[in-house]
């Protein structure tokens, strides 16, 4: 898989550094001309950053080019939260500033709707305009995503896969346990190491989270959420708690996607992934949200079973094969979970009425 960073700079009327990454295959020249061919936008969830995307793509990128592959991809696109990542790193003299010390999920998708309308001749390079474009998000991502869709100008997405968001269509007051709950973890956490070998044993310690991550997500961790302060000599987040901690406290950010995501359902497909554990997220909020009498319609829903919120960490090569069934690409899945959800997504889709 090929990797080209892009860094679209401060302006005058926005001073953060917004990272992204593109990825490709060189195989995926030759569907240029293919009127629909696909531009991924792919967007992480809280305290990670664009390369914990990398495995599920590398393992989309192997399955859309096996022989029988319909579904043609011209190149995915990462952008981080500017307060996450290499982004964080970047901005994290001008994040101590009054109206960024408290970030959102808003203010992340004003920092990707910035970046998709740089146009051809800042950043990306890229007139995203002219891209049938696909958007994909996780958590923090996916209210990124859906929260993009009132702004102007507005971008046209043809779908939209949306795993485990964070939101509540019954009020933000549901949502109120959950965040204390990772405030205290954020609080708790170290925010410094010595060496990249320790924190990668503190991160494997037993009953830890990251133990079930796939380890390639625990390698990019390691290379692309810290960085060196020569200051003091140890490694640090490149988003600090105190960043951290504003994403959880932002309470619009649990209830705002949910205005957008009951008009769009209705006009483009949207692809709902749960963890069937409930271990962020309460079951009953799940629940609210897929309920048929909201109104809300979906293209296909899958709840996948012995995984919870970080379902995209645990199983990347699993959110794969939701990325191409989705796109109703005929392969059989190699194993049985994998071969529940290709059948819940190869489903018809439902009605739009």
């Amino acid at each position: 898989m090929l990797v080209e960073s892009h860094i679209l700079p401060p302006s005058s009327d926005y001073p953060l550094f917004i990272a992204a990454k593109r990825y490709w295959l060189p195989g995926f020249a030759e569907n240029k001309t293919n009127p629909l061919v696909q531009t991924l936008v792919v967007l992480h969830s809280t305290s990670f950053h664009k390369e914990t995307w990398e495995p599920a793509l590398e393992d989309l990128f192997k399955q859309v080019t096996q022989p029988g592959s319909t579904v043609a991809i011209r190149e995915a696109w990462s952008i981080d939260c500017p307060n996450h990542g290499e982004s964080g790193h970047l901005n994290r003299r001008a994040l101590k500033e009054p109206g960024f010390t408290n970030f959102s999920c808003e203010k992340y998708a004003q920092a990707v709707h910035r970046f998709l309308s740089a146009g051809p001749t800042l950043a990306a390079r890229v007139d995203f305009t002219q891209r049938n474009l696909i958007g994909i998000g996780h958590s923090l991502g996916a209210n990124a995503m859906l929260l993009m869709h009132h702004m102007e100008p507005i971008f046209k997405f043809s779908t939209l896969v949306i795993i485990e968001p964070l939101v509540s269509s019954l009020g933000s007051q549901h949502l109120a346990p959950l965040a204390q709950k990772l405030v205290n973890r954020a609080l708790r956490r170290r925010e410094r190491w010595g060496s990249l070998e320790e924190i990668r044993k503190a991160f494997l310690v037993e009953g830890s989270s990251a133990a079930e991550w796939d380890s390639r997500v625990l390698d990019s961790f390691v290379r692309h959420a810290l960085y060196w302060n020569h200051y003091d000599n140890y490694f640090h987040l490149c988003c600090s708690t105190a960043q951290e901690i504003g994403m959880y406290l932002d309470e619009p950010g649990g209830v705002a996607p949910i205005i957008d995501l009951d008009r769009i359902c209705h006009s483009i497909p949207v692809h709902i992934i749960m963890g069937k554990i409930s271990d962020f997220i309460p079951a009953y909020l799940h629940s609210a949200l897929l309920d048929p009498n909201s109104g809300r319609r979906f293209a296909s829903v899958v709840t996948m079973e012995k995984v919870g919120h970080l379902v995209r960490l645990s199983w990347p090569f699993v959110t794969a094969y939701v990325f191409i069934t989705s796109a109703q690409i005929p392969q059989k899945a190699p194993t049985r979970l994998a071969s529940h959800i290709f059948n819940a997504l190869s489903s018809p889709l439902p009605s739009r009425m």
